[in-house]
C-alpha cells in the first residue's frame, strides 16, 4: 500500500494532459452531459459510445429535452448499445431532475446517488469532474491499474475487494484536481492497462508495477468465478404475407430487453426441427395469434434462415438463436406494415437479422 499519493498522481496526471483524447465531454462540466456520457460508457468502449453520446445531446440536448422523451424512443436510440436497463433508468432519472429539481443537478456525492440507475461509480465521476469534489472513482479501469502497480490480489468482485480497492483509490486521489486525477485513471486503464496485452514496454509505471515485476499481469485483477451461464434455445418466427406485413411483439415483465420489440417468440430446451417447432404449444399460440379467423389457415411455408444457431452473449445467458421465416397468405388486420419495422427498438441480436435478411417486395 502506498504511504504517499503524491509521486502516483502526479505522474498521471502529467502523462493525461499531455497525451489525452478530446472527447467532447471533456470540454465541459455540464452535470447533465457529464451524466449522459458516463451512463452511455458503462460497458461501453469510447469508440462505441461517442456517436450514441453524440446522437443523445443532439436529439436531447437539455435534461427537459430527455424527461419528455418517449420510451419507446429512447430506446430506439440506443439501440444496439445492450443494457437496456440503461437507457430506461436515464430517462426516469431525466424525469426526477427536471420534475423535482427543476432541471439542476444535485451538487454532491449523495445526491446524485439518488438518481436511478446512479451507484457509487457515476456518482463519483460526476462529482468529481463538475463540482470538484474529492470522490474517487472505481470502475473496471481503476481496478486492472491499481491491482497491477499495487500488486492487490483481494478479488474485485468479493465485498472485501470492493472496499479496499474504494480505500485504495480515495487514498491515490489528488484532492486538489479530483476530476482531472478521475479521467486520468480511467484514460490510463482503457488505453495502456488493458485486459489483454498491456502495452507494459510504454507504461508510464513499467519500474515499479508490482504485476510486471512479479510477472503477474495475466493474473491481476483476480475475480472470483462467475455464475454459471445458462443456455436458452431462440425460435424466432418471422411472418411474412403476401401483402407486406409481419408481426413484433413487445417484450413484458422484468427480463432480458425489457420493452424492446421482437418476432414471436418460440423457446425450447434445445435446437428443435421444423416439425418440432410446428407441433409445439407457444407455435400452435402463435399460429391462432396471427390469423384473423379462429379458423386454421395454414401457413403456406416455414424456412429455416440459418441453419447454424446464432449464439448471441449476454454476462449470465447464451442464447442460442434460429430465425425461422413463415410465409403465410395474410395475417391479422393489426399487422405491421414490414416497411415500419426500422421505427421500432429492438434488440442487437434482431437488428442484426433484419441487415441479412431481405423481404420480399
Amino acid at each position: 500500500m502506498p504511504t504517499n499519493s503524491s509521486p502516483f498522481s502526479n505522474k498521471l496526471i502529467t502523462w493525461y494532459l499531455k497525451h489525452k483524447r478530446e472527447l467532447p465531454w471533456r470540454k465541459t462540466k455540464d452535470p447533465y452531459r457529464i451524466w449522459l456520457s458516463e451512463i452511455i460508457l458503462q460497458q461501453t468502449r469510447v469508440a462505441q459510445g461517442l456517436p450514441y453520446y453524440l446522437n443523445f445531446v443532439n436529439a436531447y440536448p437539455t435534461v427537459h429535452h430527455l424527461a419528455n422523451a418517449p420510451e419507446e424512443e429512447v430506446l430506439k436510440l440506443w439501440q444496439g448499445l445492450g443494457y437496456y436497463s440503461r437507457a430506461r433508468n436515464l430517462r426516469v432519472a431525466a424525469i426526477f431532475v427536471a420534475n423535482e429539481l427543476n432541471g439542476v443537478f444535485p451538487n454532491d456525492y449523495k445526491g446524485l446517488l439518488k438518481l436511478k440507475g446512479v451507484g457509487d461509480y457515476t456518482a463519483s465521476a460526476i462529482a468529481s469532474i463538475c463540482y470538484n469534489l474529492p470522490t474517487a472513482v472505481v470502475d473496471g479501469n481503476v481496478y486492472r491499474v491499481l491491482s497491477r502497480v499495487f500488486g492487490v490480489e483481494t478479488p474485485i468482485n468479493s465485498t472485501k475487494g470492493i472496499k479496499e480497492f474504494k480505500q485504495l483509490a480515495q487514498l491515490l486521489l489528488d484532492p486538489k484536481q479530483p476530476g482531472t486525477y478521475n479521467q486520468a485513471i480511467m484514460e490510463f486503464g482503457a488505453r495502456y492497462c488493458v485486459p489483454q496485452n498491456p502495452d507494459c514496454g510504454n507504461c508510464i509505471f513499467s519500474d515499479r508495477c508490482e504485476a510486471l515485476l512479479h510477472n503477474k499481469v495475466k493474473e491481476l485483477p483476480v475475480k472470483l468465478k462467475k455464475t454459471k451461464i445458462r443456455k436458452r434455445y431462440f425460435n424466432y418466427i418471422v411472418p411474412v404475407s403476401e401483402d407486406g406485413n409481419t408481426l413484433l411483439n413487445q417484450r413484458q415483465g422484468k427480463g432480458i430487453w425489457q420493452n424492446l420489440y421482437e418476432f414471436p417468440l418460440v423457446e425450447t430446451s434445445q435446437e428443435v426441427s421444423e416439425k418440432e417447432l410446428s407441433q409445439h404449444d407457444a407455435f400452435a399460440e402463435i399460429v391462432t395469434a396471427a390469423f384473423i379467423t379462429s379458423e386454421a389457415i395454414e401457413p403456406k411455408t416455414i424456412v429455416k434462415h440459418n441453419e447454424t444457431p446464432i449464439v448471441h452473449k449476454l454476462s449470465h445467458q447464451h442464447l442460442i438463436t434460429t430465425f425461422w421465416i413463415w410465409y403465410v397468405e395474410r395475417l391479422k388486420d393489426n399487422a405491421l406494415p414490414i416497411h415500419k419495422l426500422e421505427a421500432f427498438p429492438v434488440p442487437i441480436l434482431i437488428e442484426n437479422f433484419l441487415k441479412t435478411f431481405t423481404f420480399p417486395k
